[in-house]
Protein backbone atom coordinates (compact mmCIF):
# COMPACT_ATOMS: atom_id res chain seq x y z
CA UNK A 1 0.00 0.00 0.00
CA UNK A 2 1.64 3.14 -0.90
CA UNK A 3 1.23 6.50 1.56
CA UNK A 4 1.20 9.97 0.54
CA UNK A 5 3.97 11.28 3.36
CA UNK A 6 2.12 14.23 3.20
CA UNK A 7 -0.50 12.58 4.95
CA UNK A 8 1.44 10.63 7.56
CA UNK A 9 2.97 13.79 8.94
CA UNK A 10 -0.12 15.45 9.35
CA UNK A 11 -1.40 12.57 11.52
CA UNK A 12 2.18 12.78 13.21
CA UNK A 13 1.37 16.38 14.12
CA UNK A 14 -2.53 15.59 15.18
CA UNK A 15 -1.28 13.18 17.78
CA UNK A 16 1.56 15.54 19.38
CA UNK A 17 -0.79 18.67 19.48
CA UNK A 18 -4.26 16.90 20.32
CA UNK A 19 -6.05 19.01 18.38
CA UNK A 20 -6.89 20.13 15.24
CA UNK A 21 -7.05 23.86 15.63
CA UNK A 22 -3.17 23.67 17.36
CA UNK A 23 -1.53 21.07 14.27
CA UNK A 24 -3.24 22.96 11.39
CA UNK A 25 -1.83 26.26 12.73
CA UNK A 26 1.92 24.69 13.28
CA UNK A 27 0.88 23.09 9.19
CA UNK A 28 0.54 26.12 8.16
CA UNK A 29 -2.95 24.70 6.94
CA UNK A 30 -6.47 25.64 7.26
CA UNK A 31 -8.24 23.19 9.77
CA UNK A 32 -11.13 21.85 7.07
CA UNK A 33 -8.09 20.41 5.02
CA UNK A 34 -6.31 19.03 7.89
CA UNK A 35 -9.61 17.00 8.65
CA UNK A 36 -9.68 15.75 4.90
CA UNK A 37 -6.18 14.78 5.25
CA UNK A 38 -6.64 12.76 8.65
CA UNK A 39 -10.17 11.30 6.77
CA UNK A 40 -8.30 10.45 3.57
CA UNK A 41 -5.22 8.82 5.66
CA UNK A 42 -7.66 6.74 7.69
CA UNK A 43 -9.49 5.81 4.32
CA UNK A 44 -6.67 3.99 2.79
CA UNK A 45 -5.87 2.17 5.93
CA UNK A 46 -9.33 0.99 6.72
CA UNK A 47 -9.26 2.05 10.09
CA UNK A 48 -10.05 4.90 13.06
CA UNK A 49 -6.99 6.52 13.56
CA UNK A 50 -8.72 9.00 16.18
CA UNK A 51 -11.58 8.81 18.40
CA UNK A 52 -13.39 12.57 18.29
CA UNK A 53 -14.60 14.86 21.25
CA UNK A 54 -14.89 18.27 22.53
CA UNK A 55 -11.67 18.02 24.29
CA UNK A 56 -9.60 17.09 20.80
CA UNK A 57 -8.63 14.49 18.89
CA UNK A 58 -7.31 10.82 21.10
CA UNK A 59 -5.08 8.70 19.20
CA UNK A 60 -7.51 5.07 19.03
CA UNK A 61 -5.13 1.90 19.51
CA UNK A 62 -4.59 1.62 15.61
CA UNK A 63 -3.73 5.16 15.89
CA UNK A 64 -1.33 4.57 18.88
CA UNK A 65 0.28 1.70 17.10
CA UNK A 66 1.08 3.97 13.75
CA UNK A 67 1.83 6.77 15.96
CA UNK A 68 5.17 4.72 17.44
CA UNK A 69 6.65 3.86 13.94
CA UNK A 70 5.50 7.43 12.22
CA UNK A 71 8.67 9.51 13.34
CA UNK A 72 10.99 6.96 12.43
CA UNK A 73 9.38 6.38 9.10
CA UNK A 74 9.24 10.28 8.39
CA UNK A 75 13.05 10.81 10.01
CA UNK A 76 14.04 8.16 7.92
CA UNK A 77 12.42 9.29 4.23
CA UNK A 78 13.68 12.63 4.61
CA UNK A 79 17.19 11.13 5.16
CA UNK A 80 16.58 9.64 2.25
CA UNK A 81 15.54 12.66 0.06
CA UNK A 82 19.08 13.89 1.79
CA UNK A 83 21.13 11.43 0.58
CA UNK A 84 19.52 10.79 -3.30
CA UNK A 85 19.87 14.24 -3.76
CA UNK A 86 23.54 14.67 -2.03
CA UNK A 87 24.56 11.88 -4.78
CA UNK A 88 22.63 13.37 -7.57
CA UNK A 89 24.71 17.08 -7.51
CA UNK A 90 28.08 14.97 -7.60
CA UNK A 91 29.42 16.23 -9.84
CA UNK A 92 26.82 19.17 -10.66
CA UNK A 93 26.84 22.68 -9.53
CA UNK A 94 25.40 23.01 -5.94
CA UNK A 95 21.61 24.56 -5.97
CA UNK A 96 19.84 27.01 -3.60
CA UNK A 97 16.12 26.22 -4.74
CA UNK A 98 14.34 29.90 -4.24
CA UNK A 99 10.17 30.01 -4.10
CA UNK A 100 8.57 32.79 -5.76
CA UNK A 101 4.69 34.24 -6.15
CA UNK A 102 3.74 34.94 -9.66
CA UNK A 103 5.05 38.11 -11.52
CA UNK A 104 7.98 38.63 -8.38
CA UNK A 105 10.44 36.11 -9.84
CA UNK A 106 11.08 39.65 -12.46
CA UNK A 107 12.33 41.43 -9.21
CA UNK A 108 15.16 39.26 -9.37
CA UNK A 109 17.45 39.49 -12.56
CA UNK A 110 20.54 38.90 -14.28
CA UNK A 111 22.16 40.76 -11.58
CA UNK A 112 20.69 38.91 -8.26
CA UNK A 113 22.23 35.36 -9.80
CA UNK A 114 25.60 37.02 -10.91
CA UNK A 115 26.60 38.53 -7.15
CA UNK A 116 25.04 35.28 -6.01
CA UNK A 117 27.84 33.12 -7.83
CA UNK A 118 29.54 35.91 -6.72
CA UNK A 119 29.59 35.22 -3.15
CA UNK A 120 29.09 31.31 -3.66
CA UNK A 121 31.36 29.75 -6.47
CA UNK A 122 30.62 26.38 -8.28
CA UNK A 123 26.48 26.95 -7.28
CA UNK A 124 23.45 27.72 -9.21
CA UNK A 125 19.91 29.04 -8.11
CA UNK A 126 16.79 27.12 -9.18
CA UNK A 127 13.85 29.35 -9.24
CA UNK A 128 10.30 27.21 -8.90
CA UNK A 129 6.76 29.32 -8.77
CA UNK A 130 4.93 28.91 -5.72
CA UNK A 131 1.93 26.46 -5.34
CA UNK A 132 -1.04 27.88 -4.14
CA UNK A 133 -2.33 25.01 -2.86
CA UNK A 134 0.66 24.50 -0.57
CA UNK A 135 0.60 27.77 1.95
CA UNK A 136 4.43 27.15 3.00
CA UNK A 137 5.12 26.84 -0.95
CA UNK A 138 7.28 23.98 -0.52
CA UNK A 139 9.20 24.95 2.82
CA UNK A 140 8.12 22.57 5.16
CA UNK A 141 8.11 19.48 2.80
CA UNK A 142 11.61 20.57 2.18
CA UNK A 143 10.77 21.21 -1.54
CA UNK A 144 12.66 24.68 -1.37
CA UNK A 145 15.34 26.30 0.61
CA UNK A 146 14.03 30.05 0.95
CA UNK A 147 10.68 31.55 -0.53
CA UNK A 148 10.08 35.63 -1.61
CA UNK A 149 6.79 36.46 0.06
CA UNK A 150 4.58 39.70 -0.04
CA UNK A 151 3.53 38.34 3.42
CA UNK A 152 1.33 39.82 6.28
CA UNK A 153 3.69 41.13 9.54
CA UNK A 154 2.89 38.35 11.33
CA UNK A 155 4.32 35.84 9.30
CA UNK A 156 7.76 36.43 11.13
CA UNK A 157 6.22 34.67 13.88
CA UNK A 158 5.76 31.21 12.33
CA UNK A 159 8.55 32.01 10.02
CA UNK A 160 12.46 32.78 10.03
CA UNK A 161 12.83 36.05 7.55
CA UNK A 162 14.79 38.16 6.08
CA UNK A 163 13.10 41.01 5.57
CA UNK A 164 13.91 43.29 1.96
CA UNK A 165 11.29 46.03 2.80
CA UNK A 166 7.73 46.96 2.73
CA UNK A 167 5.35 47.43 0.01
CA UNK A 168 1.58 48.66 -0.09
CA UNK A 169 -1.13 46.92 -1.47
CA UNK A 170 -3.00 47.99 -4.45
CA UNK A 171 -5.69 47.66 -6.00
CA UNK A 172 -6.33 45.67 -9.45
CA UNK A 173 -9.39 46.69 -11.12
CA UNK A 174 -10.74 45.31 -15.22
CA UNK A 175 -9.89 48.85 -16.75
CA UNK A 176 -13.53 49.52 -17.29
CA UNK A 177 -14.41 49.15 -13.10
CA UNK A 178 -16.33 52.40 -11.77
CA UNK A 179 -13.45 53.49 -10.24
CA UNK A 180 -10.38 52.63 -12.43
CA UNK A 181 -10.27 56.99 -12.98
CA UNK A 182 -9.95 57.58 -9.54
CA UNK A 183 -6.25 58.41 -8.15
CA UNK A 184 -6.87 56.79 -4.66
CA UNK A 185 -9.90 54.38 -3.51
CA UNK A 186 -10.88 53.91 0.20
CA UNK A 187 -10.45 50.34 1.18
CA UNK A 188 -14.64 51.03 2.12
CA UNK A 189 -15.60 51.70 -1.31
CA UNK A 190 -13.92 47.81 -2.29
CA UNK A 191 -15.83 45.46 -0.02
CA UNK A 192 -19.12 44.72 -1.77
CA UNK A 193 -17.46 44.22 -5.04
CA UNK A 194 -16.76 40.66 -5.77
CA UNK A 195 -12.92 39.31 -5.71
CA UNK A 196 -10.87 37.14 -7.24
CA UNK A 197 -9.91 34.95 -5.09
CA UNK A 198 -7.23 31.71 -5.03
CA UNK A 199 -7.94 28.45 -3.50
CA UNK A 200 -9.35 27.39 0.04
CA UNK A 201 -6.29 25.03 0.15
CA UNK A 202 -3.97 28.23 0.39
CA UNK A 203 -4.94 29.00 4.14
CA UNK A 204 -4.23 32.04 5.77
CA UNK A 205 -2.76 33.61 1.73
CA UNK A 206 -6.48 33.22 0.96
CA UNK A 207 -7.74 35.61 3.22
CA UNK A 208 -4.77 37.61 3.58
CA UNK A 209 -5.37 38.84 -0.55
CA UNK A 210 -8.93 39.09 0.46
CA UNK A 211 -8.30 41.56 2.97
CA UNK A 212 -10.23 39.77 5.53
CA UNK A 213 -8.48 41.40 8.35
CA UNK A 214 -9.81 45.00 7.14
CA UNK A 215 -13.28 43.71 6.52
CA UNK A 216 -13.81 43.80 9.99
CA UNK A 217 -16.60 40.96 9.66
CA UNK A 218 -18.35 41.92 6.82
CA UNK A 219 -18.41 39.38 4.17
CA UNK A 220 -16.88 38.91 1.16
CA UNK A 221 -18.16 38.03 -2.59
CA UNK A 222 -16.42 35.37 -4.50
CA UNK A 223 -16.81 36.18 -8.47
CA UNK A 224 -14.07 33.66 -9.28
CA UNK A 225 -11.65 31.08 -7.88
CA UNK A 226 -7.94 31.17 -9.72
CA UNK A 227 -5.41 28.46 -9.72
CA UNK A 228 -2.23 30.47 -10.75
CA UNK A 229 -1.08 34.11 -11.11
CA UNK A 230 -1.69 34.06 -14.88
CA UNK A 231 -5.66 32.97 -14.31
CA UNK A 232 -5.73 35.35 -11.33
CA UNK A 233 -5.20 38.52 -13.57
CA UNK A 234 -7.14 37.55 -16.79
CA UNK A 235 -10.16 36.80 -14.05
CA UNK A 236 -9.60 40.72 -12.88
CA UNK A 237 -9.38 41.69 -16.62
CA UNK A 238 -12.72 39.83 -17.95
CA UNK A 239 -14.73 41.57 -15.08
CA UNK A 240 -15.57 38.78 -12.90
CA UNK A 241 -13.79 40.72 -10.03
CA UNK A 242 -11.16 42.55 -8.37
CA UNK A 243 -8.56 41.92 -6.23
CA UNK A 244 -5.53 42.99 -4.41
CA UNK A 245 -1.69 42.64 -5.29
CA UNK A 246 1.23 44.04 -4.37
CA UNK A 247 2.05 47.81 -5.67
CA UNK A 248 5.06 46.63 -7.86
CA UNK A 249 3.15 44.27 -10.37
CA UNK A 250 1.56 47.93 -11.96
CA UNK A 251 5.55 47.35 -13.59
CA UNK A 252 6.23 43.87 -13.74
CA UNK A 253 2.55 42.52 -14.82
CA UNK A 254 1.20 45.91 -16.72
CA UNK A 255 -1.77 44.75 -18.86
CA UNK A 256 -4.22 47.90 -21.51
CA UNK A 257 -6.95 45.97 -19.79
CA UNK A 258 -6.08 46.11 -16.39
CA UNK A 259 -5.72 49.54 -13.68
CA UNK A 260 -3.63 49.36 -10.58
CA UNK A 261 -5.01 51.79 -7.85
CA UNK A 262 -3.42 52.75 -4.12
CA UNK A 263 -6.01 52.01 -1.50
CA UNK A 264 -6.28 54.03 1.93
CA UNK A 265 -6.84 51.57 4.98
CA UNK A 266 -5.49 48.71 3.50
CA UNK A 267 -2.37 47.43 5.47
CA UNK A 268 1.24 46.75 3.37
CA UNK A 269 2.97 43.77 3.05
CA UNK A 270 6.36 42.58 4.38
CA UNK A 271 8.61 41.23 1.57
CA UNK A 272 11.33 38.96 2.52
CA UNK A 273 12.93 35.66 1.88
CA UNK A 274 11.29 33.43 4.19
CA UNK A 275 12.76 29.69 5.56
CA UNK A 276 11.50 27.52 8.34
CA UNK A 277 12.90 28.31 12.05
CA UNK A 278 13.85 25.02 12.69
CA UNK A 279 16.32 25.23 9.92
CA UNK A 280 19.68 26.89 10.18
CA UNK A 281 21.11 29.95 7.80
CA UNK A 282 23.28 28.21 4.91
CA UNK A 283 25.92 30.09 3.52
CA UNK A 284 24.37 29.86 0.59
CA UNK A 285 21.07 31.46 1.77
CA UNK A 286 22.88 33.92 3.14
CA UNK A 287 24.41 35.13 -0.16
CA UNK A 288 21.32 35.29 -2.11
CA UNK A 289 19.82 37.35 0.65
CA UNK A 290 22.67 39.81 0.18
CA UNK A 291 22.63 39.12 -3.86
CA UNK A 292 18.95 40.31 -3.37
CA UNK A 293 19.68 43.28 -1.15
CA UNK A 294 22.30 44.07 -3.44
CA UNK A 295 20.62 43.95 -6.77
CA UNK A 296 16.76 44.43 -6.23
CA UNK A 297 15.32 48.11 -5.79
CA UNK A 298 11.41 49.10 -4.82
CA UNK A 299 10.60 52.57 -4.82
CA UNK A 300 7.74 52.58 -2.46
CA UNK A 301 9.83 49.82 -0.14
CA UNK A 302 12.43 50.65 2.66
CA UNK A 303 14.32 48.04 5.44
CA UNK A 304 14.59 49.92 8.78
CA UNK A 305 18.92 50.57 9.16
CA UNK A 306 18.78 48.56 12.64
CA UNK A 307 16.77 45.85 11.48
CA UNK A 308 19.23 45.49 8.27
CA UNK A 309 22.45 46.21 11.07
CA UNK A 310 20.72 43.21 13.20
CA UNK A 311 20.17 40.59 10.32
CA UNK A 312 23.81 41.42 8.69
CA UNK A 313 25.34 40.11 12.02
CA UNK A 314 23.29 36.93 12.06
CA UNK A 315 24.02 36.32 8.32
CA UNK A 316 27.18 37.18 8.69
CA UNK A 317 27.89 34.36 11.36
CA UNK A 318 25.97 31.83 9.37
CA UNK A 319 28.19 32.38 6.99
CA UNK A 320 31.05 30.95 8.58
CA UNK A 321 29.26 27.32 8.56
CA UNK A 322 28.75 24.93 6.54
CA UNK A 323 26.65 25.14 3.47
Amino acid sequence: MDIDTRLLRSFAVVCEEGQLTAAASRLFVSQPTLTKQVRQLETQLGVELFQRSRSGMTPTAAGSALAAHATALLSAWDGALRATREAAGQGCPAALRVGFEGSTINLMNRRTVTEFTRLMPGWQVEMRQNNWFDPSSGLTAGEIDLALWHAPQWMAQRYAVAVLGVEERCAVLPAGHRLAGRELIDFTELVDDPFVAIPQESAYWRDYWLAMDERRGRPVRIGAVAHNADEWLAAVACGQGIGFAPQTMSRLAPRSDVVYRPVRGLSPSQVGLYWPRDRPLTPAMSAFIRSCRTTIAFAAMAVPVGELAGQATSEGSASKGSG
